[in-house]
């Protein structure tokens, strides 16, 4: 199994909250980047890179475009742009929304299977569309990995439905458990 390079999480209905606890349970010297997008409105006064800071244990940015992708970084998409996972760098888009969002989840799970195929991890969290659905499948067509959170502890379950129901995952978790298994899965690339 490939080495992991970048994680993309993708979250809309009840995301902060799933951000906050999944992102609090990251490791502070993670080996991969992280990239997260999350459904919002377009406003440039958001706090929303303020308020899931508080709870992560690595650096916590809005990145600008064409910025070098570096392991140990959060890099979240800014109100009304698509995040993109370029190979080493993170690029933005002012592309039409995908499935009414900007930014998208497919938009950066399908980038992410695109730059780093086999290396790519795609983790779907609580989501009230299927916007993920069909990136989370060109991860695996890609030989990456897709971990979704259980529908049954999602604040809405139709994000998470609508992955498990697009192509095989590799995990389906409750919210509380998804940080340790990314944490196991960078750590097993330094052990082996």
């Amino acid at each position: 199994m490939s080495p992991v390079a970048v994680i993309a999480i993708g979250a809309s209905l009840g995301g902060l909250r799933a951000l906050e606890i999944l992102l609090a349970g990251l490791p502070p010297k993670l080996a991969a980047s992280v990239a997260v997008t999350q459904h919002r409105r377009a406003d440039p006064n958001s706090r929303l890179r303020e308020l899931l800071a508080r709870s992560c244990a690595l650096p916590l940015i809005e990145p600008e475009d064409k910025l070098p992708l570096e392991p140990g970084y959060v890099y979240l998409a800014p109100s009304d742009y698509h995040l993109l996972v370029e190979r080493g760098r993170i690029a933005l888009s002012i592309d039409a929304p995908v499935q009414y969002a900007r930014p998208s989840i497919d938009v950066l799970f399908e980038s992410l299977a695109d730059a780093y195929g086999p290396a790519a991890v795609g983790v779907m969290l609580t989501s009230a569309s299927a916007d993920g659905a069909a990136g989370a499948a060109a991860i695996k067509r890609a030989g990456g990995r897709v971990i979704v959170q259980d529908p049954l502890s999602a604040e809405s379950p139709i994000g998470p439905r609508a992955v498990i129901a697009a192509t095989p995952v590799d995990a389906v978790l409750p919210l509380e458990r998804i940080a340790g298994e990314l944490a196991r899965l960078c750590a097993a690339q330094r052990a082996g």
